[in-house]
């Protein structure tokens, strides 16, 4: 299965790179986001059927076959040695840093609760800091999921049947 995907994912980076565009200017052209269309890109995110045309006549390059396994669930996974990368460990140390401090203020702003990864937005931004330097903006837009208290009585497994 991994073999398979590492395969489709260098067809279809190499369908990127031959159409000479950037993560965000297929977002723009899509309507996606450009963390999204990367997800895409790497099999991480299963492309919709309505969102297929766009996504074509962004990248030309694509086959039917590749659009046609595109729209297959994927095998979301990753390898554990990305940790290694260097921006991959600033934003594994950025979140460690500031998680606590983070979980803290979605508790104080909606309740007990998380933020949710599947029902979720990401984007990456570039603008210029008031010292006029560049600046990366990573935006996490998630579904506030609230915990629930484990009532017997809402378990529908656990209802008395008729």
């Amino acid at each position: 299965m991994e073999d398979t995907k590492l395969t489709i994912t260098k067809q279809l980076q190499s369908v990127k790179l031959k159409s000479g565009k950037s993560y965000s200017e297929i977002a723009e052209e899509t309507g996606l986001t450009n963390v999204y269309v990367a997800q895409l890109l790497r099999r991480q995110a299963q492309l919709k059927p309505e969102t297929a045309p766009k996504l074509r006549e962004s990248l030309p390059g694509l086959t039917d076959d590749l659009l046609e396994e595109m729209m297959k669930a994927p095998f979301r996974s990753y390898d554990p040695n990305l940790i290694q990368e260097p921006t991959i460990y600033r934003l594994n140390e950025a979140v460690m840093h500031f998680g606590e401090s983070v979980k803290e203020i979605i508790n104080e702003e909606f309740g007990d609760g998380i933020m949710s990864a599947i029902d979720f937005f990401c984007s990456v931004d570039k603008v210029k800091g008031v010292d006029g330097k560049d600046r990366v903006v990573v935006t996490f837009d998630g579904k506030f999921l609230p915990h629930t208290e484990h009532k017997t009585e809402h378990m529908v497994s656990r209802l008395k049947r008729l």
